[in-house]
Parts: structure tokens; C-alpha cells; sequence
């Protein structure tokens, strides 16, 4: 698991006497000139005209309760309208997932990942959240773009830094930045430990079996070729083993017989401590993005290849899984995804400028599960006490092509129009394609006031790579045979959505922002946790609807920086028309006629933060509220979980501390009042077992530059 720290902790200190040999200051500041240049015009490529951007940078990252030591989920969940669910995930505006992640404007293909988090704080200069009506250049996954600009600070220095605390967590880490005026480099390298990988099932601080060793590495590097171009390269690597946590105290409750009154018996055990279970899952990325930039006075141009693998390994408790589930299931699948990114920025004329982009993928996913099942008679009784081996292998490819092309009018001095036009064709276990438009208008009312609307057509593949391959027929007549027969393939979601925003400065350093949001949709893509492998599965609700609107207020002034957030959301979801096996016949039944809340949908989400610094002290403190993810109810997802409001803390200072030299130590206090709070019950359409947020923690941090 080292290995991959190791090697870039080796180039880290390489790199060292390699940029060590920088040129006179003249040189090294004109680096920085052209570097800075390059990286604005990279930016007008893909400005987000007409849409909402959150940004957060690397000192505000760093100022935060955790610093660059908490998952980048953590960062993002800060934003307006971001509600967290368990395994991490995050819901804007009451999508479930639908983000895509770009590095430096390149797309990040997706992965196979459920509890682990494949980029990491420490990489970026800078995070932004896109949403509302996107403009062209951005779709498949439309929910949120989290572009993230890497670190740039190329001053032939780093940093070592060792973190930890509660919950048995230790994460030592090296980063190192530099450059010679042509070429420079950055590379990040972490490990963390912690006996809280997963959310607790049942609110303990420390939960049963939830170990976690997660190790995760970083590299930059970029050489210009001359003032008006460069080519670069990013390199990333991530290893995570985790425990699935257990919950004490549990008995198996599957029943087979005639009367299904009887216990499932496997090899004359009829039951398992669930705290003895031992299930455990391990989850791997591997990514690398090369580009070439061009930017003369009028144009500006990027080419890209990409490339992800990422697999995700589950291994069962042998016995113990098969008791509580009647299936006990190792899964392995494997993706990897290549892809070519073309795009370009060119003025046409003061009023007038164009973009036009195209981004090709081919991605192969494959998948191998081997499961233990118990045979069942037509009557319901055991055939046999013996568990029958069931092998289902599959393996599939998906093409995806992206078109756009739009053009920035300038009407007037307050007044510009975006619009243009996107196709998107995906090929995979279906072909579908479509053409969709896009149109946003921005005015600037006035010094103080900017207004914006816009239209977005949608076009929103499942996640190939999670699609479930499984043969129902090979599972009839066993423990693990499907309430249900129907199965058909998830379908693109196709959506029209609208945005109306504003932001208005109300007086230097106090700007107020209002953003409403309406989406209908068709296909309607979700997913869900079914079976004992954490994997999630995509389906469809033949229709949707989404609306809501953001609150956001932030004031900046010297050493004080604050801000918050209150979001009102609504999502809804009728007829589920894909993967229909997974779920009960009576939901299936209800949801068929009656529009119902999607599992993940909340419907009030805020943040909040402030932090101060005061010379070489800073303190911060940011908190998160949630009104409840839905639960069962009378009706399927027919209520909401409880509320809470979740406080962290912070305080850091730079101490002098003789041959040391300059030391920075962090204290960090994590739900600071012990707030116990469900995420969820482990009830409701497609979820799995409940999850607890993270109990009070206490963590230092000591960071020695180098």
C-alpha cells in the first residue's frame, strides 16, 4: 500500500535540488507572469457565463476546521444547496450524485468509488462548484461541475506535515513545489489511518470493524514551451482498504420453509454474532490528464488526453454474509476510461466570442462476482444446508461523444447573451443521443447589482460503470432469487431546466446572493444500495421534478472572512422503469401512480462559516445544517429524518522555534458539542443499512515547511 507513497515521496525530494537551480530573479519573475497569464486565458475557455460558480481557494481551505486534512466532500459541502448523504456522497440541488469533476477544465472520468475519496484538498489551488443552467461546454453530468485548479505556487519549497487525533487517526504527508522558469512541478503525498472509515451504524464514536488505511499521491509538472504556449502533465494515484463497520447485538433474520418460519441454516449454523462479521472493501484510482496549451491575442486553444482505471473490491464474511442476506457475494469490477478533450476560445469581434469543443470517451467495464447461495425448493424449503457457488461475469464497452459550440454576444456594456448548442451521443448497453440548447443572459443592473437567467436542455447517461450486470435466472430457486422478474437497462435522464439569480453588493465587503432553480425531467436517474456489496446501482423514475432556491451571504473585511447559506429544495420522483428487481412489488406499485420524494432529497440544507486572523494566529469555525433525508413512512420515503446542526472548530498558529525554524501547529475540534445525528435510518427507496455522522473529535496538526 506504501508503494505508491513511497515513489512520490522519492520524486517529491528529487524534484527538490532539480528546481533548486532557479535562474536570476528577472527570470523566475517573468515565469510567473507568463505562468499567470496562460492559466487566465485556460479560464476563458470555460467561463461559467450565466451560471451560479462557488469558489473556494487554497487559504480558505486551509483556514477551515481541518485545513487540508478533511476528504474534499468535506470543501464542497460548504457550498449553497449541498446536502451530504452517507458514504460521503453529496446531493446539489436534490440530484443524487451527478457531478463531474474536472482537473484544470480536463474531465475526470468517473469511477468505480463508494466510500473513498480519489482527489484530495491538498491538490488544489483553488475548488469550484457550476451549477444552475450550464452553459455549453459543460454536460453528462450536469448536477455540479467541481473544477479544481491545482496548486501553481512553484517557490522551490514544501511542506511536511503529520495530522491526527480521535477515532485512532494518524496522516503524516509531503508536498513540494518548484521550478527553474521553464519547467515546473508539484507533487503531494498522504496516508491516513483511522478506525472511522465508514459512518457508524449506530452512532458510536468508534464504531465495530471500521478501519480504514488510505493512501493517496499527486504530481504536477508543466514546461513552457514559449511565452504563448506549454504542455503539462497530472498524475494521481489513490489506495483505500476499508472494514465494513458492524452493528452489535443483530440476528439473522432470513427465513425459508413452507411457513418461511424457519431459520436459514448454512452448514448447521443458524447464527452469527453481527458484531464478529468481517466484510471489507477495497477501492482503487489511478488517473493522468497530459495537455497542450496555445494563446495568442485572439485565441486560445486546449488538448487533452485523459485516462482513469479504478476498480472496487468487496470480500465477504463467508458464513455471517450469507445468514444476514442469504447471498454472500465477492465482487470485483474493474473501469477504465480513456479520452480525448479538444476545446478553444476565439474573439471574433468586440461584441462576439466563440467557443466550440469536442470531448471523445471509450470506457470498458468489467465485472466478476462469485456468490454463495442456498438452494430453495418451490415450497420455500432448504434444498440443501450447503451453499451453491453461482458465478456471474460480465464484461461491456461505452462510447461517448460531446459536440458544442456557442457564442458570447456582447449586446451592451450591461447586457450579454451565451447561447449555443450541444449534442452528446452515448453508446453503451443502449444508444441514445440528443441535441440540446443553451441560452443565459447576464445583466449588470448597475456597480452594485448583477442579474442572470437561463435555459439548460439536459442530457445525463446512468453511470456506466455502475450499471448491474447481474442474470437473474441464475439465481431463482435460491435465497437470493429476485422478488421480481422485471429488469430493464437504466435509460438517459433528458431534462429542461431553468435559473433566475442575482447578487448584489450591498456595501464593500458584503455581497447577498438569491438563486431559484426549476428542473423537469424524464428518466429521472437515481441509484440505490441493494445486496450486501456497497456498490450502488443507477435507475430510472419515468418523471421528476426539481426546484428550490439558494440563499448565500458572504462579508470579507481584513483579517475577517464570513459567509452563509440556506437552501429550500424539492425532488420528487414517479414510476420507477429500470432495474425494477431491487425493489419491493408494493413500492413499485404506489410509486407507479403517485410522485413521491426521492430518497436523498432535503429540504433544508445551510452552512455556514467565519475564521479571523489575528498575526500569526488564525481561529475558525464553520457548521452544517440538514433538515433530514427522507425515511419510510405511510407512504414509501414518506418522511423526513430528524434535523441537526453540526459545529466544528479551529485554531492555528505559526511559532519560531529556533534550528526548527518556523512551525505551524493546528487544533482542530470536530463536532465540537457531540451532536449524535442520523444521516440515515437504513430505511427508504434503495437504502442500505443506517449511517451516524462522525462523533467529537479532537485532532492536531504540525506543519514544518521544507
Amino acid at each position: 500500500m506504501l508503494k505508491s507513497l513511497l515513489l512520490t515521496v522519492g520524486f517529491a525530494a528529487l524534484m527538490a535540488p532539480a528546481f533548486a537551480r532557479a535562474e536570476d530573479d528577472a527570470t523566475v519573475v517573468a515565469s510567473v507572469q507568463v505562468n499567470a497569464r496562460l492559466n487566465a486565458a485556460r479560464d476563458q475557455i470555460q467561463p461559467g457565463l450565466g451560471a451560479s460558480v462557488y469558489t473556494v481557494d487554497s487559504q480558505a481551505i486551509q483556514s477551515a476546521p481541518g485545513g487540508e486534512n478533511v476528504a474534499l466532500n468535506t470543501v464542497i459541502l460548504q457550498a449553497p444547496g449541498v446536502a451530504q448523504d452517507s458514504f460521503g456522497q453529496l446531493h446539489v440541488r436534490g440530484e443524487h450524485n451527478g457531478l463531474q469533476f474536472r482537473l484544470n477544465g480536463v474531465i475526470l472520468p468517473e469511477g468505480l468509488s463508494v466510500f473513498g475519496q480519489a482527489l484530495s484538498p491538498r491538490l488544489a489551488g483553488k475548488v469550484a462548484l457550476i451549477t444552475g443552467a450550464l452553459p455549453a461546454q459543460y454536460g453528462l453530468r450536469t448536477a455540479g461541475i467541481v473544477d479544481i485548479s491545482t496548486k501553481s505556487k512553484f517557490d522551490n519549497a514544501g511542506a511536511i506535515n503529520l495530522y491526527g487525533g480521535s477515532h485512532g487517526e494518524f496522516s503524516p504527508s509531503v508536498e513540494y513545489g518548484g521550478g527553474d522558469g521553464v519547467t515546473n512541478g508539484f507533487a503531494s503525498a498522504s496516508w491516513r489511518t483511522s478506525d472511522l472509515g465508514v459512518e457508524s451504524p449506530d452512532g458510536r464514536a468508534t464504531p465495530l470493524h471500521d478501519h480504514t488505511d488510505q493512501v493517496q499521491a499527486f504530481g504536477y509538472l508543466e514546461r513552457a514551451i514559449d511565452d504563448q504556449s506549454r504542455v503539462s502533465l497530472i498524475l494521481g494515484s489513490s489506495v483505500e482498504r476499508f472494514q465494513i463497520p458492524n452493528r452489535a447485538g443483530l440476528a439473522p433474520d432470513i427465513l425459508v420453509g413452507p411457513a418461511a418460519n424457519l431459520p436459514l441454516d448454512v452448514n448447521g449454523r443458524t447464527t452469527l454474532p453481527s458484531g464478529a462479521l468481517n466484510e471489507t472493501q477495497k477501492e482503487v484510482t489511478h488517473y493522468a490528464v497530459a495537455s497542450y496549451q496555445k494563446t495568442t491575442d485572439r485565441f486560445t486553444g486546449q488538448l487533452s488526453v485523459f485516462a482513469r482505471y479504478s476498480s472496487l473490491a468487496f470480500t465477504p464474511d463467508p458464513a455471517g454474509t450469507l445468514l444476514y442476506n442469504g447471498i454472500s457475494q465477492a465482487a470485483m469490477k474493474q473501469d477504465a476510461a480513456f479520452g480525448v478533450q479538444a476545446e478553444g476560445v476565439y474573439k471574433l469581434s468586440d461584441a462576439h466570442t466563440a467557443r466550440a469543443g469536442l470531448i471523445a470517451t471509450l470506457d470498458r467495464s468489467t465485472s466478476k462476482t462469485s456468490s454463495q447461495v442456498i438452494a430453495l425448493a418451490p415450497d420455500g424449503a432448504q434444498v440443501s444446508t450447503t451453499p451453491v457457488p453461482i458465478i456471474d461475469n460480465g464484461a461491456s464497452t461505452a462510447k461517448t461523444i460531446s459536440l458544442y459550440l456557442q457564442d458570447e454576444w456582447t449586446l451592451s456594456d450591461a447586457l450579454t447573451l451565451n447561447y449555443g448548442l450541444r449534442y452528446d451521443r452515448f453508446e453503451g448497453r443502449q444508444t441514445e443521443d440528443q441535441v440540446s440548447p443553451r441560452v443565459n443572459l447576464v445583466w449588470k443592473q448597475d456597480a452594485a447589482t448583477t442579474w442572470h437567467a437561463g435555459y439548460a436542455r439536459y442530457f445525463s447517461p446512468p453511470p456506466f460503470e455502475l450499471v448491474a450486470s447481474a442474470t437473474l435466472a441464475k439465481f431463482a430457486n435460491t435465497t437470493a432469487a429476485a422478488v421480481s422478474g422485471l429488469n430493464d437497462p437504466p435509460k438517459s435522464e433528458r431534462a429542461n431546466y431553468f435559473d433566475i439569480g442575482l447578487e448584489h453588493t450591498v456595501f464593500k465587503g458584503l455581497t447577498v446572493g438569491l438563486d431559484t432553480y426549476y428542473k423537469k425531467s424524464r428518466n429521472l436517474v437515481d441509484e440505490g444500495q441493494f445486496g450486501a456489496p456497497i456498490i450502488l446501482t443507477p435507475f430510472n423514475y419515468a418523471d421528476g421534478i426539481q426546484y428550490g432556491a439558494e440563499l448565500s451571504v458572504s462579508y470579507n473585511h481584513g483579517p475577517l472572512q464570513t459567509y452563509a447559506n440556506l437552501a429550500y429544495g424539492v425532488a420528487r420522483g414517479r414510476n420507477i422503469v429500470s432495474s425494477q428487481f431491487n425493489f419491493d412489488p408494493a413500492d413499485l406499485a404506489y410509486i407507479r401512480n403517485h410522485y413521491i420524494y426521492l430518497d436523498h432529497a432535503q429540504r433544508f440544507t445551510g452552512s455556514a462559516g467565519a475564521s479571523y486572523r489575528l498575526g500569526a494566529t488564525t481561529v475558525s469555525g464553520d457548521l452544517i445544517y440538514g433538515s433530514g433525508l427522507r425515511r419510510a413512512g405511510d407512504i414509501p420515503n414518506g418522511r423526513a429524518g430528524a434535523p441537526y446542526t453540526v459545529v466544528n472548530l479551529s485554531a492555528k498558529r505559526g511559532f519560531e522555534l529556533g534550528l526548527l525554524g518556523q512551525v505551524d501547529v493546528r487544533l482542530d475540534l470536530i463536532n465540537a458539542f457531540d451532536k449524535v445525528y442520523e444521516i440515515r435510518d437504513g430505511t427508504g427507496v434503495g437504502v442500505g443499512a443506517p449511517q451516524f455522522g462522525a462523533r467529537r473529535g479532537l485532532f492536531i496538526g504540525i506543519r514544518k515547511a521544507i
